[in-house]
């Protein structure tokens, strides 16, 4: 497939883009970035994605596919002769996909009552955030990745929310290297990975973003 043309429409803060990033690097695919203003949608971006209109969208050989878990299940399967990402066992696979969205469903929504709204209460929204941490950690266990001895798709799909950790914790008044342990832990072997370190930004860099976005909801 050396031939391949493949394109990602993304947005550099977008934990969803990140996946996409990570697992394109695990495989070792050469793509085309292309950066997208989301408050001016190109029409590629339009055109690839109508239902939604949302990023990351992968453009493989001129075709769609949208949704980040699902994007990354097609990067595993059509990439498959390197790096494995979701288990072969069925069960396990039917596992990792309930725990990525469960990180879909759950961490996302809870992590931006953190940050980004004034009407929630702060302490509520930090413990909804640290309880979810809490069973991923216990999902985690004592193995290094959350695909046991191999990095695979539950760890695709919950590291690029380390890259907002600093600005979670700066507005919501945590430390999760205290409450979480584990978890940090976790993310740190992840950051070592190249594939990892080199999609996610500086978390400085979040930070400043989260900043902006909050004088523009007006919290600040």
């Amino acid at each position: 497939m050396a031939n391949d043309e493949v394109i990602l429409l993304d947005f550099w803060p977008s934990m969803f883009g990140m996946r996409l990033r990570i697992a394109l690097a695990e495989k070792e695919v050469k793509y085309e970035y292309k950066e997208e203003d989301l408050r001016n949608k190109s029409l590629l971006l339009l055109q690839m994605n109508p239902i939604h209109k949302k990023i990351p969208v992968l453009i493989h050989n001129g075709k769609p596919v949208c949704e980040s878990n699902i994007a990354v299940e097609y990067i595993d399967e059509v990439w498959k002769d390197k790096a494995p990402l979701l288990p072969s066992d069925p069960y396990e696979r039917a596992q990792a996909r309930f725990w990525a969205d469960y990180i879909d469903k759950k961490l996302y929504h809870s992590s931006r009552k953190t940050w980004s709204t004034k009407e929630e209460d702060p302490e509520a929204a930090k413990k909804d955030f640290i309880e979810i941490l809490k069973a991923l950690e216990g999902v985690l266990g004592d193995r290094p990745y959350f695909g046991g001895d191999n990095f695979g798709f539950v760890d695709i799909a919950l590291i690029g929310f380390y890259s907002w950790f600093y600005a979670y914790e700066t507005y919501g008044g945590f430390s999760t290297e205290t409450e979480c342990p584990k978890f940090v832990a976790w993310a740190k072997r992840c950051m070592q990975r190249d594939s990892v370190a080199k999609s996610l930004p500086d978390q400085h860099k979040v930070l400043e973003f989260a900043k902006a976005a909050r004088q523009r909801l007006g919290i600040e």
